[in-house]
């Protein structure tokens, strides 16, 4: 695909933080303050977010940013497990602001604005197949003038609702993902989002995500996988949708309760057919401004794979000469 990729030490991002002075992660965390993030911060390192774990996650936030910038680099992963979990806060938190345009202004080490106005697309856990996803998403994204704001997540668990005692129950997926998704997906942007400590069994040293419920609205969803050395991508089309306030309360109960969470339908695809196809965990999701411009846009995007090689598969969506 022509994609060119730089792979490093972990302890490159460790040394980076190092550089970061107090005064300048400081100041990513007052622009989160500011924007009316709410941070539940305890007493108990081992278990309680901590605000000076806080403060080395936006040290990390400023670090991987002129790391990225010091190699060009148009999406980066963290591959913080499981390296960096004995080393550092977890590096969630970091992962969605990168995702969102609209994110804390960080600076080159001779003061420039660091990717100014733009998102730098974070896939999580390193899974470069949801990077080269992201990356292809925000360029077209961005050439159509939308909000280009994208993210990976796991596909958890999925259920029937009723939407009423009268009608027929629909099957909702619950999609969620420890790290990457941006506050511009949660009802109330930033003011919708809160940060709790992440479970200590898999983050020892505490940090805290960046949690809200998505919002609703037409989705273009899709993911990239590898099969038989070849690259693939399943691309179709749905809608997050808002379910009340105890049903998500129960949801959220029933998966992990830190992390955001996404009630999505997926149109054209029932839960059989869709795990019929399922060939990763990963889904990436983007918003797109309306059912017909999402339809447009997954056009567009799957004829950019196409010309870039990537076996194109329209799931649930009749396909176009």
């Amino acid at each position: 695909m022509g994609i060119y990729k730089e792979r490093m030490s972990q302890s490159a991002l460790v040394a980076e933080m190092r550089t970061v002075t107090d005064a300048e992660a400081q100041a990513v965390r007052s622009w989160l303050d500011s924007e009316g993030v709410t941070f539940n911060i305890g007493v108990d390192s081992k278990v309680d977010l901590l605000d000076s774990q806080v403060i080395d996650q936006c040290r990390m936030y400023i670090a991987a940013l002129r790391i990225a910038d010091d190699f060009g680099c148009d999406a980066i992963g963290i591959q913080y497990q499981q390296g960096l979990k004995d080393m550092t806060p977890a590096s969630d938190l970091v992962e969605g602001l990168l995702n969102n345009p609209d994110r804390p202004p960080a600076y080159s080490r001779d003061g420039r604005v660091l990717y100014e106005g733009k998102a730098l697309p974070h896939f999580n856990e390193v899974d470069e197949c949801a990077g080269v996803d992201a990356l292809i998403t925000n360029r077209v994204w961005t050439y159509l003038g939308w909000d280009p704001s994208t993210t990976l997540h796991d596909v958890r668990w999925g259920e029937a609702y009723s939407w009423s005692p009268e009608s027929e129950p629909e099957f909702l997926w619950l999609l969620q993902i420890s790290g990457a998704a941006p506050a511009s997906h949660f009802v109330g942007g930033y003011r919708g989002a809160t940060s709790d400590r992440q479970p200590a069994m898999y983050f020892p040293l505490g940090g805290g995500s960046l949690k809200g419920v998505g919002r609703p609205g037409e989705i273009v969803w899709s993911r990239v996988f590898q099969e038989e050395g070849t690259l693939h991508v399943d691309i179709g089309l749905g809608s997050v949708v808002e379910l009340p306030p105890e049903e998500t309360e129960r949801r959220w109960r029933q998966v992990t309760y830190e992390w955001p969470i996404v009630h999505a339908r997926l149109r054209g695809m029932t839960r059989d057919s869709f795990m019929a196809r399922h060939r990763a965990n990963h889904l990436s999701i983007v918003y797109a401004p309306n059912a017909e411009d999402g339809r447009q846009a997954l056009l567009l995007k799957a004829a950019v794979f196409n010309a870039l090689g990537v076996k194109v598969h329209l799931c649930g969506v009749p396909a176009v000469s």
